[in-house]
């Protein structure tokens, strides 16, 4: 088995991860973690992930709360909670990035993962510019401003005409990102009727854009609800094959999507249109989040929406049984990869630029890095229980 990667080997830094772990894991020696089996793990996964997709919807179901109130009456303050809104539901999506590659519900043939989160952006696909004021479907009075006709725009003549899903809405929200400073500075007199043109069909798009994003993560999250004849009972039902699956979702966003997709672009353009959350300035939490919802997964537990622990067997359980030393050296890079996540300053498009040495190219380099080790590690661990047949995907394109 091995991972394609255009890296160069090189030495890799172990950080102390073990003791961030210790301080966040909810088992004591009175309590030993779970004794761990293909069945148990697999069906864990299950109750994690839609435990993740839930409260992302939740968050969601705030964010779209917020809009409407935003979109009722158009103020500063209005813009501000909503924006507040769209942050917030990110911290539990980014998370679930970590259940992506291996074909299930997100990103099978009919998934819904690219009108979710595809990028980047041409903004002027949905509406006015600088330069150009009458671009977008906004301003294109023939589109009837409907869930199915945003759908069908998506991605239409070529991969960065965007219409919908979490960047459509963050653009809608920030506008364009013109500062070196800080993200975009949309007025909410954009939405107001008088002050700028189309403000009534940008209203709509908002609104109408935000309730397809909710319409296909209720799908996500009726995919995997238990007790149901869904994708969920097929996987509690795959064994082995689940487990691999998981393995393929870990690696992949590790290397490919993360470290390739959504870091190395960007450091080697220096292009602050090659950052994932560009109009918003939260790339850097798009990364500690991904990050995170890998070592969610290895782990077995998830922090919850309401603060609460979902902890059973996980990934390194398995691992553990056979070659405990490996398990402990893969979480041990894991939290690295998050610490060193966690050093990325915002905002992202000013860490990628300057030369070799600035310190924030470093602290991506070293981002980069760990993640690229842990893949490897990743692939030792599938190897170590059994699974011989690791295929870990590559990037299709930004999303």
């Amino acid at each position: 088995m091995s991972l394609p990667t255009s890296l160069p080997k090189r030495q890799f830094l172990q950080l102390g991860g073990l003791a961030l772990l210790a301080a966040a894991s909810p088992w004591t020696a009175a309590q030993p973690r779970p004794a761990a089996d293909a069945p148990a793990v697999v069906q864990h996964y299950a109750a994690l992930v839609h435990a993740a997709y839930g409260d992302t919807l939740a968050a969601a179901e705030a964010m779209q709360a917020a809009i409407a109130a935003f979109v009722a009456a158009p103020s500063a303050e209005g813009l501000d909670a909503a924006r507040k809104a769209w942050l917030a539901a990110r911290e539990f999506y980014d998370q679930t990035d970590a259940f992506r590659f291996y074909g299930g519900p997100i990103d099978d043939d009919q998934g819904p993962e690219g009108r979710i989160n595809a990028w980047p952006i041409d903004e002027s696909y949905i509406d006015a510019v600088q330069g150009k004021p009458k671009a977008g479907l906004v301003n294109n009075p023939k589109l009837q401003i409907t869930k199915a006709n945003l759908a069908k725009a998506n991605e239409r003549g070529g991969e960065e005409n965007i219409s919908t899903g979490w960047h459509a809405i963050e653009f809608l929200l920030w506008g364009q990102d013109r500062s070196t400073t800080g993200p975009g500075d949309r007025p909410f007199e954009d939405y107001v009727d008088g002050k700028a043109p189309n403000a009534d069909r940008r209203r709509q798009y908002l609104t109408v854009v935000t309730a397809l994003l909710l319409d296909d993560l209720g799908g996500l999250v009726r995919a995997w609800a238990p007790g149901q004849r869904n994708y969920r009972a097929r996987f509690e039902k795959g064994g082995q094959e689940s487990v691999r699956k998981m393995i393929v979702g870990l690696g992949s966003l590790s290397r490919g999507e993360l470290a390739g997709e959504r870091m190395e672009v960007a450091l080697n353009s220096q292009d602050q249109e090659d950052e994932h959350s560009c109009f918003s300035d939260n790339t850097h939490r798009d990364i500690v989040n991904n990050a995170q919802g890998i070592l969610n997964v290895w782990l077995g537990q998830y922090k919850r929406r309401d603060g609460s622990t979902l902890a059973g067997p996980g990934l390194r359980d398995l691992v553990a049984a056979r070659q405990p030393e490996l398990a402990e050296r893969t979480t041990a890079q894991i939290a690295a990869s998050v610490a060193a996540a966690e050093a990325i300053q915002a905002p992202f498009d000013r860490e990628i630029v300057g030369a070799k040495d600035a310190p924030g190219r470093l602290r991506i380099q070293k981002t980069i890095d760990s993640l690229v080790a842990q893949s490897k590690l990743l692939v030792d661990a599938a190897s170590a229980i059994g699974i011989t047949k690791l295929t870990l995907a590559k990037s299709k394109g930004k999303s």
